[in-house]
């Protein structure tokens, strides 16, 4: 069995390991901690307000939260469809699904832009009551993390054309990849908490 390390990562030809760098794992585990700070934070105030909470996410719209979800879990499966891809040194399938999971992903951007834009010119605003502010908040940080997602895979799809899909290329894909879950993830705490409040 050969085996090298890069990045932080052992990477074996055969036997099982954490995907990706060890590194981006530790980003996780503490990116998902502080969101679940905030999380905890945003229950203890819908607590204290029960009845402000509840009329408040009356002005969310559950379709548009269950198509961001549907956009994210798509894109989430176009991108693990690109690593089993990789795994197999199929770089077609890999720039093909990385290409879905970029385009289907970007569809999210589109969505939240124009949620936002109806419910700024509605009046509701980041001021509005405590559940607004944990709403744009919330939301907010999620959208930061997605943009770095689609940032990375941008530079991993141009690693796809352009390097060789060898062991370090895997690391790299599997490593955006587990990122690239971590936002679905997280939307997917985010939209119970937020959107079904009824």
């Amino acid at each position: 069995m050969t085996e090298l390390t890069w990045a932080g990562s052992r990477v074996t030809d055969s036997g099982r390991r954490l995907p990706g760098d060890a590194g981006v794992w530790v980003f996780i585990f503490a990116d998902t901690m502080a969101f679940g700070l905030f999380f905890l934070l945003f229950s203890r105030g819908r607590m204290g307000s029960p009845s402000l909470y509840r009329d408040s996410a009356q002005h969310l719209s559950v379709g548009l939260g269950v198509l961001n979800t549907l956009i994210l879990l798509t894109s989430g499966a176009l991108m693990a469809l690109a690593v089993e891809a990789a795994r197999r040194n199929e770089r077609r399938l890999v720039q093909r699904f990385m290409a879905g999971a970029i385009g289907v992903g970007l569809c999210f951007a589109v969505t939240k832009v124009f949620e936002y834009s109806g419910k700024i010119k509605a009046g509701f605003t980041l001021l509005t009551n405590d559940f607004f502010m944990y709403y744009y908040v919330l939301t907010g940080v999620h959208f930061l993390h997605f943009v770095i997602g689609i940032v990375v895979l941008l530079i991993l799809s141009a690693k796809a054309r352009n390097d060789a899909i060898d062991a370090h290329f895997r690391v790299w894909i599997e490593s955006g990849a587990s990122y690239w879950h971590m936002v679905d993830l997280l939307w997917i705490m985010l939209f119970p908490l937020l959107y079904l409040q009824r």
